[in-house]
């Protein structure tokens, strides 16, 4: 099935509609998530829309694209932005979010004991999938203040990306269940059986909590589970709010892919769990698509036209006992004119185009123009390869095509060339 079947991704409508109110931009790592959400927030705020774009990308090289020198828990306005609307970005701070909810959900004294407790600072700090979980909170954070007229979100950069729906989940129940009975139980028992079977829990979780000892660390739990007893339902209660808002329709689902085999092999599961997790699934975007000016010159044709210059080359130096001779005359390599040493006087024959500007022969640069073209040509006949196999699995999925730039995109021009390229593309396809 040829890539030209595949249903065409419509990026400005898709942006456009005042009913779409999330965008998630998923898929595996190295594959330009996080520059596509900040170029389609760019897209959106300059056609008039109020955009916040969240991103979990430890990089930083959104705020550098954007022209903010740091970006944290909070959303930055971006400046020199055009058009009538308004761009904003954050960085997930995971820690600061997992405050916040303390914060929120406890009066100012249970708050602070929560906050100081070093327990609770190990659990915010790094426990498996509080990343993601985070980022689903700070989603639902965003989405219930009803600021802004779009939320672009740049997925964590887990080693799957379908990490970023399973952990909220996965958390939730933790914390809810066996985690909290766990915590509990040494409490409830006290003395030395307490804490024996205390040492046993917490050595199956985190190396920092097996630095905190003895007595101390049971009453570091105690206060913990005291502060925290009435907030644990909640995690659970939100993490599913925040599920359900994904498969609402005011949210779209982009997955992000390169034309590479493993990438589009992520892509396609991704998109199978999406349907299968009934999540509204808007398209997939191909970012670094290569492309050739001259591509009716096939790879075949221009190898063989180099080949072909070769041979007449080395024909061409073939009795002439090292030297270059044109006719009986010597040819003066240094200034591309052929001379008659004998006369003197130059040949008229002999174009002074034989060789280029640095004394390398002209036949012999353009046999390697031939051959650097016929490698980009089979270059681009693999990624269509690949397209194709993907397509041919999933041919309801609309595709947007983004032509590979030359360069790093580090300014918002960059993000603003990848969002026209986003949005113009499939004008554009067949030209690429």
């Amino acid at each position: 099935m040829s890539m030209d079947t595949a249903a065409p991704l419509d990026i400005d409508p898709l942006l456009d509609d005042p009913k779409t109110r999330i965008v998630v931009c998923c898929g595996s790592g190295g594959v330009g998530k996080t520059t596509t959400a900040a170029a389609l927030g760019l897209r959106a705020a300059e056609r008039g829309r109020k955009v916040v774009v969240l991103t979990i990308d430890p990089a930083r090289r959104l705020a550098q694209s954007m022209g903010i020198d740091s970006l944290d828990n909070t959303p930055r306005r971006v400046k020199d932005v055009e058009g009538a609307g308004e761009l904003h970005a954050m960085m997930l701070d995971m820690k600061r979010t997992f405050d916040e909810i303390v914060e929120a959900h406890a009066d100012a004294e249970r708050a602070r004991a929560i906050l100081s407790n070093p327990f609770y600072q190990s659990l915010s700090a790094g426990f498996a999938g509080t990343q993601e979980y985070m980022a689903m909170e700070k989603l639902g954070q965003l989405r219930a203040r009803d600021e802004w007229d779009l939320i672009v979100v740049d997925t964590p950069p887990s080693r799957s990306a379908l990490d970023f729906l399973d952990a909220p989940k996965r958390l939730g129940s933790f914390l809810d269940g066996k985690f909290i009975r766990l915590l509990m139980a040494p409490a409830k028992m006290g003395g030395r059986a307490g804490m024996k079977f205390l040492n046993v829990g917490m050595s199956m979780m985190t190396g920092t909590l097996g630095k905190l000892l003895g007595g101390q660390l049971l009453r570091d739990v105690q206060t913990f589970v005291a502060a925290m007893d009435t907030m644990f339902g909640g995690f659970r209660t939100r993490a599913d709010a925040t599920y359900r808002l994904l498969q609402a329709p005011g949210t779209a689902f982009l997955v992000v892919a390169a034309p590479e085999r493993d990438a589009l092999r992520e892509a396609a599961y991704f998109v199978e769990r999406l349907a299968a997790d009934s999540m509204p699934l808007a398209g997939l975007v191909l970012n670094r698509v290569h492309g050739s000016g001259a591509a009716r010159l096939s790879a075949q044709r221009a190898l063989a036209a180099a080949e072909s210059l070769d041979e007449d080359r080395t024909d061409g130096l073939e009795g002439s006992d090292g030297e270059n001779l044109v006719d009986g005359r010597i040819v003066d390599q240094m200034d591309g004119k052929a001379e008659d040493r004998g006369t003197g006087g130059p040949s008229p024959e002999v174009p002074s185009s034989t060789t280029g500007p640095d004394g390398v022969s002209v036949d012999r640069l353009t046999a390697g123009l031939l051959r650097l073209h016929a490698e980009r040509m089979q270059v681009l006949a693999r990624e269509q390869r690949t397209r194709d196999r993907f397509t041919a699995l999933h041919p309801e999925v609309p595709v947007a095509e983004v032509a590979a730039l030359p360069g790093d995109v580090h300014d918002l021009a960059g993000l603003r060339a990848i969002g026209e390229r986003l949005a113009t593309q499939n004008e554009k396809a067949g030209a690429l």
